[in-house]
Parts: structure tokens; sequence; C-alpha cells
């Protein structure tokens, strides 16, 4: 295959994944974050990766947003929210981060491939994408031609990103505001 190939199917499946997210499931987690007081943000590997720019977005409309792990991330309270991005939902350091969260009474939303993860289980809301990856095999699951976990990493990806610009929506905002939040010290 060239590369217009690869391009081809590789948007074929992320049109796939995204359009198989519960819609009611998206607005659940939009509000969550919109009422949440702070966000702290959680993922492992890429999935990791991923929710750092969750993170920086959620930052850049003025909201309270922290990495879990980081050494000025504070500490969780009841009237926090913790996004964990986890495939498997099984991750030990992520499942005991949650497990934490629950103790103190925050509130907590998985994105994740498996919605009868130990994590999914404490969730107040959890977003499901239907992606194929070697942690976490479903039947019934997309094939996809991605290495590993690509696709579920694009996916929950442009699902955080679709779920900032409904934030932006909701909170009448535009690009412009955001900007004013980036960083001067690059």
């Amino acid at each position: 295959m060239n590369n217009l190939q690869y391009a081809k199917t590789v948007l074929e499946e992320l049109n796939h994944t995204l359009m198989s997210i519960n819609p009611e499931k998206a607005d659940s987690f939009v509000e969550l974050i919109d009422e949440a007081n702070e966000i702290f943000c959680a993922g492992a590997g890429r999935s990791g990766f991923q929710v750092k720019g969750f993170a920086m977005r959620l930052m850049h409309m003025g909201k309270h947003s922290y990495v879990v792990g980081e050494t000025c991330t504070p500490n969780i309270k009841e009237d926090g929210l913790l996004v964990i991005c986890s495939g498997s939902g099984e991750t030990k350091s992520l499942v005991n981060h949650a497990s934490k969260a629950k103790e103190v009474g925050a509130k907590i939303a998985l994105i994740t491939i498996n919605p009868e993860s130990s994590i999914a289980k404490v969730a107040d809301v959890v977003i499901e994408i239907s992606a194929p990856s070697p942690k976490s095999a479903k039947e019934g699951d997309i094939q996809s031609i991605q290495p590993m976990g690509s696709l579920f990493e694009q996916s929950e990806g442009l699902f955080m990103d679709i779920a900032i610009m409904m934030l932006m929506e909701r909170n009448h905002m535009d690009s412009d505001t955001m900007f004013g939040r980036h960083a001067n010290m690059e």
C-alpha cells in the first residue's frame, strides 16, 4: 500500500470508532468536566501523552487542570474529577489512582476499550471506544491495520479534542480567548 491508501484506511477506522461513541455518555463526560472545580488527568504510555494534551487544552480554557504524577500536582479533593485514559482499564497505577479518588469522594471519568474493567466499575462515566488492542481484545471489535493500540490512542485523543469543542460551545469560548492562556515562555 502507498501512503494515500494507508491514510484512507486509518481515516475509515477513526470514523468507525468516533461515530460509535455514545452521545449521551459524551454529554455526561463534558458535564462532569464543566462542573468540576479541578480536573486531574492520568494515563500510562501513549494514552498518558494524549491525556496530557487534554490537560493543556483545559488549562487554555481557564480550568484548573493537572497531570497526575507531576511534581506540582496538588491532592485531589471531593470536588475534583479524575479523567483516566486506559485501554484495558486495568493498569495497576491507574486502578490505584481511581481508588484514591473514590476514597476522597471525587468523581471519575474513564476513556477505555473495556467497559467491564476495574476502573469502569468505580467510574461515574465511561466512554467506550471500540478499538482493538493487544491488552484488551474483545469479540466483535473492528480490525485495525495499525500497530498495537494506535487506533485507541488516536481515537481517545480526538474524542478529548471533541470534548474541548463541546466545552467551548457550552462556555461561549473561541480559540482567540483560549490563546490568551497559551504559554509565553517557550
